[in-house]
């Protein structure tokens, strides 16, 4: 935030506050706003910044006595100048949390009609809906055990005392008191509140009895005698799924040895349902790609089974056209088409029969969704000679694949080469994804803080092939500093900032052997096996049980040959014509390499004088210049197909995939 929108905020709290003097638990809501925006010097900073507006607004206030309705009509001017000059400033969820910490200032004590005015007015200035202040506020007043019956709560408890229709339950017989939480669905925040007289954490921090805290991806809910509730916990229950839209994603036993003996990926179970994004990190040659591959089937597994809904991946890809989507680390872009025109001609491959207008309505939908509507007309380039950016090239890839509307999407370093905003930005796009439904598997190599939060699920893979863990990702640092007795080990996060460092995990991981001359060796204090050994006994569930459900039903329905060849034709030919370079050699080359070998094999007749004349007949040159026009043509011909596989090898890797001719 910028130092004017501070200011501005600090202003705020004082105009909304009581004539009579701010109490001590008002002070802390302002003073906790302000320690999630700023460091320790600038709190108290903007701290005496509030005092002195709230003194102010008193001096103010007391000369006014009197004129009450006359103060209160000036202070409403001043809220709503405020607020307008605030909302060119912060996005939505800002302006959530904001309101909220407005809400918990004004009911800090006792309120009048006036302070639920002024708060009000910011929340209609900040254009937030009415449904979603009356429950923001409900949720703020409220001190008790229970919840509304509405669809947007949530409540963590024994689960003996209410029991609700519409607001979601998580029951836990040891939980004394109860930890309530509100979704507000249009800005995507979640925020908690704990009733009760145990110490409960948030991300590891204790939290206070009857104050609000937001929940963001990553963060967990733990005390002492409860197993920790994860994020991904809360946001399934608000998930609206039909039973026969679920995937159940169950890896029984899989292993997989090369051709050469030996072993690419150690015995691994797993399970895993929609609505989910799982990361996928390890060293380099640890076989993550080995395991993508194994997980889409594109490679078959050795032994072991990858079942989706409980059909076999590998035996009867039949039954599952359409349901898996890979996601590749490679450019499979088409460099002289338009951002669009790669967009159509994909989905004209993915849905037989559509008409025109159909498919230009989802190509154009789907840029839309995914901010690429505005360069829809721009030509997409070469890595090299960029003519739109990284970011975006990597959103068409992933938009290639995602209007064929696959069930589970496999993803190979989608940050690999982006900016940190960048990788954020598409990051973002994957978890919005998993939270519509989708079951989205990501190979990633040094994650954000942020960007490592963002996973329901980790899979880590060790040296050789070896699945080391298996769970909650934030949980994951706990779990490998308690393996080797860390003197921090109940500590997942930094309890000033928040942050994770998932580098964290490989240096325990790849720890080094110390000599006895204090020098690091080369030999690891825990070798790959071993980490393993105690993944089997922890974590590892041999047992995995799951009941058949339908498989879900989609479009994607692949055209036929004659109607494949078209769009290849048309596609094709487009490119070329728009590639300048390439139209100007194949134009120029042939009547060049003509024009030399004519003159080389020109034939000169040996009689002489004015009545000398030229008949091809007796040319003798004639079968020498046959012989080298083929040997041109088949050499124009080679170059001009060994650029074309070389260029297009990977774009036809991805439509052998995709099981088009």
């Amino acid at each position: 935030m910028s130092e004017r929108i501070l200011e501005a905020l600090m202003q705020l709290f004082a105009l909304v506050a009581k004539v009579d003097g701010v109490n001590d638990n008002g002070r802390s809501v302002v003073e906790n706003f302000l320690k999630q925006q700023l460091n320790a010097e600038l709190v108290n900073k903007y701290l005496d910044v509030f005092e002195n507006y709230l003194e102010k607004h008193q001096k103010i206030s007391k000369r006014k006595e009197g004129k009450e309705r006359k103060r209160t009509s000036v202070n409403s001017v001043k809220v709503l100048r405020i607020c307008t000059q605030i909302n060119e400033e912060l996005q939505q969820k800002q302006k959530i949390v904001v309101l909220i910490r407005l809400l918990e200032f004004t009911f800090s004590a006792n309120y009048s009609e006036q302070e639920i005015e002024f708060v009000t007015t910011v929340a209609e200035t900040f254009n937030i809906s009415g449904n979603e202040f009356r429950e923001s506020m409900a949720f703020v007043v409220s001190n008790d055990n229970k919840i509304p019956d509405n669809d947007n709560f949530l409540i963590i408890h024994k689960g003996d005392e209410a029991y609700y229709d519409k607001a979601k339950e998580i029951k836990n017989p040891l939980l004394e008191g109860a930890v309530k939480i509100l979704r507000l669905e249009e800005s995507g925040n979640y925020i908690a509140k704990y009733c009760g007289e145990e110490a409960i954490y948030i991300n590891g921090q204790v939290i206070e009895n009857n104050r609000v805290y937001f929940l963001a991806h990553g963060s967990s809910i733990r005390n002492k005698k409860l197993n920790p509730i994860y994020f991904s916990d809360i946001s399934s229950k608000y998930r609206t799924l039909e039973e026969t839209q679920r995937i159940d994603f169950i890896v029984d036993q899989l292993e997989y040895k090369f051709p050469a003996g030996n072993t690419g990926l150690h015995k691994l179970n797993l399970a895993d349902n929609s609505g989910n994004l799982i990361g996928i990190m390890g060293a380099s040659g640890a076989g993550k790609s080995t395991l993508l591959s194994l997980l889409n089937g594109t490679l078959t597994p050795t032994s072991g089974s990858v079942k989706i809904n409980n059909i076999d991946i590998h035996h009867q890809k039949e039954r599952l056209e359409g349901v898996i989507g890979h996601i590749s680390q490679d450019d499979l872009l088409i460099e002289d088409l338009t951002v669009f025109e790669n967009l159509y001609y994909n989905t004209k491959l993915c849905y037989d029969g559509l008409q025109k207008k159909i498919i230009v309505k989802k190509a154009i939908e789907m840029l839309k969704s995914l901010g690429l509507y505005e360069i829809k007309d721009l030509k997409v380039g070469s890595p090299l000679n960029k003519k739109i950016s990284g970011g975006q090239r990597k959103r068409l890839n992933i938009a290639l694949e995602l209007i064929r509307e696959p069930q589970v999407l496999f993803v190979d370093e989608p940050t690999s080469g982006l900016s940190s905003r960048d990788s954020e930005n598409i990051m973002d796009l994957l978890k919005e994804l998993a939270l519509k439904g989708k079951l989205v598997f990501v190979v990633i190599h040094q994650p954000s803080s942020d960007i490592f939060k963002m996973f329901d699920n980790l899979l880590i893979l060790d040296t050789g092939g070896f699945p080391i863990y298996y769970g909650n990702p934030v949980e994951s640092v706990i779990y490998f500093k308690k393996a080797t007795n860390h003197v921090t080990a109940n500590e997942s996060e930094c309890h000033h900032c928040g942050n994770v460092n998932p580098e964290q995990i490989f240096n325990i991981i790849e720890t080094k052997v110390v000599d006895e001359y204090g020098n690091i060796t080369e030999q690891r204090r825990i070798p790959p096996k071993t980490w393993n050994e105690i993944y089997k006994k922890e974590i590892d569930n041999e047992e995995i049980n799951v009941k058949s459900i339908e498989m879900p039903k989609g479009n994607y329905k692949i055209p036929k040959k004659s109607s494949q060849f078209k769009v290849f034709f048309i596609r094709d030919v487009l490119s070329k014509i728009a590639n300048t370079q390439y139209m100007l050699i194949n134009f120029l080359e042939g009547p060049f390499l003509a024009f030399i070998l004519s003159y080389l094999v020109k034939f000169y007749s040996t009689e002489s004088g004015p009545d000398a004349t030229y008949l091809f007949r007796y040319n003798e040159n004639i079968t020498a210049y046959l012989f080298m026009s083929v040997v041109v043509a088949l050499f124009m011909g080679l170059t001009v197909s060994a650029e074309e596989i070389i260029s297009d090898r990977k774009i036809l890797k991805r439509e052998t995939f995709l099981n088009l001719s």
